[in-house]
């Protein structure tokens, strides 16, 4: 039996007693390159949160509860058959001016995320915390492994578009040059050694144009370094910590331009020990306690 301290909340309870400035919402899409089972990573992060409690020791604040609005039923959808559904829900909850957190599901999630912030893609700015590039071709559909060439087909500039920890013998070079072509800013993760992930944010944090309204935060867990991200497909040795990877989520939610983020790509059933689950809802408590900081200031 589990030890029940009422002096010590678990994140898992906390998740379950509802605000309303922030949104939970789990979005099982399951259509990757390498197959898997990335349609059972929403309850996996949920689950992972019992052993998270919601008071934010930097802070010196508990949390402000999300709302959890359940999974989505696109688990059976291809990526076009779940578009509108994705893209519909989430631009209702932006009418009602909530921030939303995404719990995917594979990368695929992250094409109708950006569309659901519901501005004109030259509105939205675009920043992925990944491995990949993301830029594959889609002359043979949708997947995992191409929703920011998607979105620049869709119209969306690329100097709207920040990629941060990118890695060497991950990409390929016609992909790469896509991205420069487009105007996207990339930056290796080979560039996080020479300076703090600090400096590095706030420096691209301003790389973002000034027109830009609305900003989505693709959180692609396989952008850790595989020891610590097993139950990533995608992962290698040498990426991120989930040290550097927590502070980088922190700061880039300090902008009140991002409004809705995502955290996939987890596939539980690769997972050891649940320590990529343990990963990933470390990064949905960080994206909470950056927006409940945001709203708590004068």
């Amino acid at each position: 039996m589990a030890h029940n301290d009422p002096n010590w909340p678990r994140a898992s309870e906390w998740l379950k007693s509802g605000g309303h400035d922030v949104a939970i919402l789990g979005v099982p899409l399951n259509h990757s390159i390498s197959p898997g089972r990335c349609d059972l990573a929403p309850a996996a992060i949920r689950e992972a949160l019992h052993f998270y409690s919601p008071f934010d020791v930097d802070q010196g604040t508990t949390i402000p509860s999300p709302e959890d609005l359940g999974d989505l039923k696109v688990s059976s959808h291809g990526p076009e058959d779940a578009f509108p559904i994705i893209v519909d829900r989430l631009q209702d909850l932006r009418k009602a001016n909530r921030r939303i957190i995404l719990l995917g599901g594979d990368n695929g999630v992250t094409r109708p995320g950006v569309h659901g912030l519901g501005l004109p893609l030259e509105k939205c700015g675009l920043i992925t915390l990944d491995a990949h590039l993301d830029l594959r071709d889609t002359t043979n559909g949708l997947h995992n492994g191409n929703p920011v060439r998607a979105l620049l087909e869709d119209g969306m500039p690329g100097k709207n578009i920040i990629q941060i920890g990118i890695q060497s013998f991950a990409n390929s070079e016609p992909y790469y040059k896509v991205a420069l072509e487009s105007g996207i800013e990339v930056c290796p993760r080979s560039n996080l050694s020479d300076f703090l992930v600090t400096a590095m944010v706030d420096e691209v944090m301003f790389w973002l144009p000034g027109d830009v309204e609305a900003v989505y935060l693709d959180i692609d867990l396989d952008v850790m370094d595989r020891a610590f991200a097993p139950g990533c497909p995608g992962s290698r040795p040498g990426g991120l910590t989930p040290s550097e990877l927590r502070t980088a989520i922190r700061l880039i939610c300090d902008d009140a331009r991002v409004v809705i983020a995502d955290i996939v790509e987890l596939d539980p059933e690769r997972d050891l020990n649940n320590v990529t689950a343990l990963a990933g809802a470390a990064c949905l408590l960080e994206v909470a306690s950056a927006w409940g900081h945001l709203n708590s200031r004068p």
